[in-house]
C-alpha cells in the first residue's frame, strides 16, 4: 500500500479495526451528502484482493451491518474464509478436468450422438 494512501486514510478516516488477516478497515469522519452515511473502506494486507475481506467485514463494509460482526463466534458448521483460489494449484476441479486425470465417468451407453441427415 502507498505511503499517500496511508497517510490520507489516518487524515480523513477514523481506523475502525483489523481483521484475522491483517486487513485494516477505515470510516470516513464525515457524512457524504449523496448517500447520507460515512465512506467505508479497507487497506488491505498484502496484495489488493477484494476476495481477502472475511464475511463479518463485508457486511460492515457494505452498510449491512452498522458495526462488525463479532469474529470470535463461530458455529462448527462454518469454515474458514478463504480468498479466491481461481488461478492457482488449490483451485476447484471437477472430476473429468484434464489436470485430475481428464476421464469421465461414463454415461451408461445409452446416449447416440446426433448425426445430420441421420
Amino acid at each position: 500500500m502507498s505511503f499517500m494512501l496511508r497517510l490520507t486514510s489516518a487524515i480523513s478516516g477514523r481506523k475502525v479495526g483489523t481483521d484475522r488477516f491483517g486487513n485494516v478497515y477505515y470510516e470516513g469522519k464525515r457524512t457524504l451528502p449523496v448517500y447520507n452515511r460515512a465512506r467505508r473502506w479497507v487497506l488491505y494486507a498484502g496484495d489488493a484482493e477484494a476476495t481477502k475481506v472475511p464475511p463479518e467485514w463485508h457486511a460492515w463494509l457494505h452498510h449491512t451491518t452498522d458495526a462488525p460482526l463479532s469474529e470470535t463466534k463461530r458455529y462448527a458448521w462454518q469454515k474458514e474464509h478463504q480468498p479466491n483460489l481461481t488461478g492457482t494449484p488449490a483451485a476447484y476441479r471437477p472430476v473429468g478436468h484434464d489436470y485430475v486425470g481428464g476421464r469421465q465417468r461414463s454415461n451408461g451407453g445409452d446416449y447416440e450422438a446426433w448425426t445430420p441427415g441421420s
